[in-house]
């Protein structure tokens, strides 16, 4: 009776003490004050702390063994170096390729992006991968994907139009067929063009550092200067070797130029990381110079087939989904940010701002100025369109085709 009353003064006078300096406490100072207590207390020590403090046994025994080891930690340390539960992703490596998987055949709009949006709650995707066999809370998850760069994101106006009948599917057969060439091997390329840029003074958006009140000054309007005029960059971003490459071209954004740009990239990047492929799939807008009802994007995509003998297979993006091709977030954007708040006074500075483009990730980019002038208006006929060696694939065949090199011209 004796011991039971003297345990409860005790625990009063712990939970007293405990109150009054745990705010003051980090977790190491706060297991160690409950660690010296315990020990003070002797016999039954641990267990009259544990109730008056809230902190759990084994706390209180770690602390104890942190007292008893005699190591102290730097000062601005609270556990041992190593310390702490491991991440679930060290001891299940496989989660996180389990959990994109999950997610990204779902993934709003282009399944490719670089910045995706889960459409599947926390939970339910929980529950998912606690079918496939992994222990792990909802929480758990949510951290995970941010680890995986998904995010929720707010509805943004980016809609261009109708969404177009089998939208949704033919994100999912781009990415089955992006996977497909990629683990053969095989380049897989987003292209499109950038919008034109005015070359000369002329202000550009973003800000830039400088001498506090001393900007950089540019020319009140922006009329076009007649002699410098306007270049327009065409792009082919290789998705599995985060290569770039940019074309200025300072005509116009033809169907010519768009394959002469790739053909440059062939001859400059690809050739050298595939050696010996045997096919190329380009990933498209379809509207555009490399718009998937032009006759002579087809025509010059056939005439490049038969210069490299490669198989040129194509998938176009569904209408009103531009902003969601690859390289609009992989490459476009970032040359966006490099030559921010610049005038881009001449085609030079253009090239080697482009050129100059890095990022965390490893990208690199290649720019060349290409000098040629590209005419409009070029038709192509019937009698030549039923002359192309090109294959439609049974799924939307007018936005998924290959175009097959012509012996005759190898």
């Amino acid at each position: 009776m004796c011991n039971n009353i003297w345990k409860m003064k005790q625990e009063q006078k712990i939970k007293s003490k405990y109150q009054e300096i745990a705010p003051h406490l980090n977790e190491r100072s706060k297991r160690l004050w409950c660690a010296t207590e315990a020990k003070s207390l002797g016999i039954g020590g641990i267990s009259i702390v544990s109730r008056a403090t809230k902190v759990s046994r084994q706390t209180i025994h770690i602390g104890i063994k942190d007292l008893e080891s005699g190591i102290i930690l730097p000062k601005n340390r609270i556990r041992k170096e190593g310390g702490g539960a491991r991440k679930i992703q060290e001891k299940n490596p496989r989660i996180l390729k389990d959990l994109d998987t999950l997610v990204e055949p779902t993934a709003k709009g282009d399944p490719m992006t670089p910045l995706r949006w889960s459409c599947k709650s926390l939970r339910k995707l929980s529950t998912e991968l606690k079918k496939q066999g992994h222990k792990v809370s909802y929480v758990t998850v949510g951290a995970l994907l941010n680890s995986l760069d998904y995010s929720l994101q707010l509805n943004r106006k980016e809609k261009e139009g109708n969404s177009s009948p089998g939208r949704n599917r033919q994100f999912k057969y781009i990415n089955k067929k992006t996977i497909n060439f990629q683990n053969k091997n095989y380049p897989v390329i987003s292209v499109d063009a950038k919008k034109k840029e005015l070359i000369g003074n002329f202000k550009n958006n973003g800000k830039e550092y400088c001498k506090k009140k001393n900007p950089v000054k540019v020319n009140t309007h922006d009329f076009p200067d007649k002699e410098k005029g306007k270049v327009a960059p065409y792009g082919v971003y290789d998705i599995g070797k985060n290569k770039g490459w940019v074309s200025v071209g300072i005509t116009k954004d033809t169907a010519e130029f768009a394959v002469n740009t790739i053909r440059s990239w062939w001859y400059q990047m690809g050739v050298k990381d595939y050696k010996k492929t045997k096919k190329i799939l380009v990933v498209a807008d379809c509207g555009g110079s490399n718009g998937y009802r032009s006759k002579l994007w087809k025509w010059e995509l056939q005439k490049l087939a038969n210069e490299i003998n490669v198989e040129i297979h194509v998938s176009h993006m569904p209408p009103g989904t531009s902003k969601w091709n690859k390289i609009e977030h992989r490459m476009f954007s970032y040359i966006s940010k490099n030559w921010r708040g610049r005038p881009l006074i001449t085609r030079e500075v253009v090239v080697q701002l482009i050129g100059n483009t890095t990022t965390k990730t490893g990208l690199k980019i290649v720019s060349q100025l290409d000098l040629r002038e590209y005419k409009t208006g070029i038709e192509i006929t019937r009698d030549q369109l039923d002359t192309l060696n090109l294959k439609k694939y049974k799924f939307k065949g007018e936005w998924n085709y290959k175009i097959i090199p012509q012996r005759e011209y190898m």
